[in-house]
């Protein structure tokens, strides 16, 4: 492969308008590339979303490689310095929606995974990559469907490498080997509504809510561990009243978010927000949305893979981190042990001008083959 094979296919993945949840054909142009490596192709696709599962080989271990395609809203194109789906360079860098979140990644699994092949025909194990529209918006019928097909016929991953953009200051200084859970309520107190000048014939949910969510919020949920923060809980939204100064509210609505680790679960947390409603005598309904369970990959053979090759080809020695939002990766550990993520440097995803250091393309690709190469060569 020449060296800027990882570019030309960067470029030609950008110039797609993938914006979730459209492919815009951006498996087809992968897909093309994988068939003459010997991968078996399966589009599991569904709900407007396109996924493809592709794998070569079928013995043990199975190493997979995941990412998505589809890209944020660029915002307005005026305000870029050029057309957001036109994959420009200038100053070192190449611009363009998804170029670092995550379309380089993505080209950087393709080219990678030729190299290695090219290299090594007959490696043990299997390589796949795990690839969807539908991580950007509702991540409802994306990875976690692939997932659940996988596990519905007893096929498990062994190393998952999931390519989300993870370097913070430095190409390379970063590994993601977990993720917080996110567990968010609707939580509505009831009252009597009237008039403020009534107040014996009223029952105010502001006030009658007002010790409980203090208490809430100077709670300790728990301490954290080695390698997450304590859990946080945050109130993201709070709402009551007619619009009128002389009206008490009959109802008071408040929208809140637990970011949890491994330290805590869903249930215990429900439990003991449930218990402090309670324990001040509230009325109340609650909803609760869990939109995904901490995952923790311990140091084992897929960080010393990632962290060696990353050593090697980016001359930096990364840290472990489970700092930021959700990822796929909340899915795949399902079926999968260790998971962990990396990536190009993340300060301009999802912003105008993002872009992605073209010294960092080819780097990114070796990476890659390099944890191929550990792992299955």
């Amino acid at each position: 492969m020449s060296d800027g094979a990882t570019l030309a296919l960067a470029r030609q993945l950008i110039e797609r308008r993938s914006v979730t949840p459209d492919d815009a054909g951006c498996l087809d142009l992968i897909a093309k590339r994988l068939t003459p490596l010997g991968f078996t192709l399966e589009r599991i696709d569904g709900g407007g979303v396109s996924n493809l599962w592709a794998r070569r080989g079928t013995a043990a271990p199975l190493l997979c490689f995941a990412g998505h395609t589809d890209v944020v809203p660029p915002g307005p194109p005026e305000r870029w310095a050029s057309d957001p789906f036109q994959a420009t360079e200038r100053d070192g860098h190449l611009y363009g929606r998804g170029a670092a979140d995550m379309k380089s990644s993505l080209a950087a699994f393709v080219v990678a995974c030729e190299r290695f092949l090219h290299m090594h025909p007959q490696h043990r194990g299997s390589l796949a990559l795990l690839l969807t529209s539908d991580e950007e918006g509702d991540a409802i019928y994306g990875t976690v469907k692939v997932v659940e097909a996988l596990k519905a016929r007893n096929e498990s991953i062994d190393y998952c490498v999931v390519g989300e953009p993870t370097s913070a200051t430095q190409f390379g200084d970063t590994i993601k080997n977990g993720r917080r859970g996110s567990l968010s309520a609707r939580l509505v107190i009831k009252g009597i509504q009237g008039h403020v000048a009534y107040p014996e014939q009223v029952r105010n949910p502001v006030h009658l809510a007002a010790p409980a969510l203090a208490e809430l919020a100077a709670t300790r949920w728990d301490d954290g561990n080695e390698y997450f923060p304590p859990t946080s809980f945050q109130i993201s939204n709070a709402h009551a009243g007619t619009g009128a100064t002389n009206v008490v509210p009959g109802t008071f609505e408040i929208l809140c978010n637990f970011r949890f680790s491994t330290a805590s679960t869903p249930e215990g947390l429900q439990k003991r927000v449930i218990d402090v409603l309670d324990r001040h005598g509230l009325e109340y309904e609650i909803q609760w949305t869990l939109g995904g369970k901490p995952f923790l990959t311990r140091p084992g053979n897929l960080v010393a893979a990632l962290t060696e090759s990353i050593r090697a080809h980016a001359n930096v020695v990364p840290q472990l981190s489970t700092s930021g939002g959700t990822s796929d990766g909340r899915f795949i550990a399902d079926i999968c042990p260790e998971v962990v993520e990396f990536g190009p440097i993340n300060a301009t995803i999802h912003k105008v001008d993002e872009c992605i250091a073209l010294s960092s393309l080819e780097p990114l690709a070796h990476i890659y083959q390099g944890v191929m190469k550990r792992l299955l060569a």
